[in-house]
C-alpha cells in the first residue's frame, strides 16, 4: 500500500499549495468513522488465515469491504468518497465472483523486478492469476507499479479508490477555517439580560 500513501501524501503537498492548511485535518468529520479501522482489522486477520482455509480467507476479505461501503454511504456528500466507493465496490465485485482478485501474471512480473517466468502472487488465497476464465478482466489487477524496490501492481478499483481519497482529502484541507468547535454553545451577551 506504499502507492496510497503516496497518493495520499501528494494530496495534501497540493493541498497546501492551493492554499490549504494541516491543522484542518483535525477538523475532518466523518459519520461512524469507526467503520474505517474495523475494515483494515478484517483485512489484516485475513492475513493470517492459514492457505488451508483460504475459503475462510476470502470471505474475511469479502466481509471487510461491507463497513467501507457502509462508510462511503454514510458520508456520500463529501467530495471524493463516491468515487472511493466505486473503486471499493468494483475490488469486491471481482474478488466475489473470481474466488479472489485476478492478477496479470506479466504485471506481476513486471512489478516484482523478476525475469520472465513463473510469476510469484503473494496471498494467494486473495489472489489468482488472470486466465481465461476470469470474469470481469478489465476490473482485476493490471496496472503494475515500480516505487524504488518496492513493486505492486492496480486495479482500476485501485486507482478509482486512491484519486477519490486523493480529492477528499485535499478538500477537507483546503475547507475555511472552523472558529468555533462543532458542538460548542455560546452563551447569551449582556444584551440579552435586558
Amino acid at each position: 500500500m506504499l502507492w496510497l500513501v503516496l497518493v495520499l501524501f501528494l494530496s495534501v503537498a497540493i493541498a497546501i499549495l492551493r492554499g490549504g492548511r494541516l491543522s484542518s485535518l483535525g477538523d475532518i468529520h466523518l459519520r461512524l468513522w469507526w467503520l474505517l479501522p474495523l475494515s483494515f482489522a478484517m483485512q489484516f486477520a485475513a492475513r493470517f488465515v492459514p492457505e488451508q482455509r483460504s475459503g475462510l480467507g476470502v470471505g474475511l476479505v469479502l466481509v471487510s469491504y461491507v463497513p467501507l461501503v457502509l462508510l462511503v454511504l454514510f458520508n456520500r456528500d463529501r467530495p471524493g468518497l463516491w468515487l472511493a466507493g466505486l473503486g471499493v465496490l468494483m475490488n469486491f465485485t471481482v474478488i466475489l465472483i473470481n474466488g479472489g482478485m485476478p492478477v496479470l501474471a506479466e504485471a506481476a512480473e513486471v512489478a516484482s523486478g523478476f525475469a520472465l517466468g513463473e510469476p510469484v502472487i503473494a496471498e494467494s488465497y486473495k489472489h489468482v492469476v488472470l486466465d481465461r476464465d476470469s470474469l470481469l478482466p478489465f476490473f482485476a489487477d493490471v496496472i503494475p507499479i515500480r516505487i524504488a524496490s518496492y513493486g505492486q501492481v492496480l486495479s482500476l478499483g485501485d486507482i478509482s479508490l486512491a484519486v477519490g481519497l486523493g480529492r477528499f482529502i485535499e478538500s477537507e484541507l483546503r475547507r475555511p477555517i472552523r472558529w468555533f468547535k462543532r458542538g460548542a454553545r455560546a452563551e447569551a451577551g449582556s444584551a440579552a439580560r435586558l
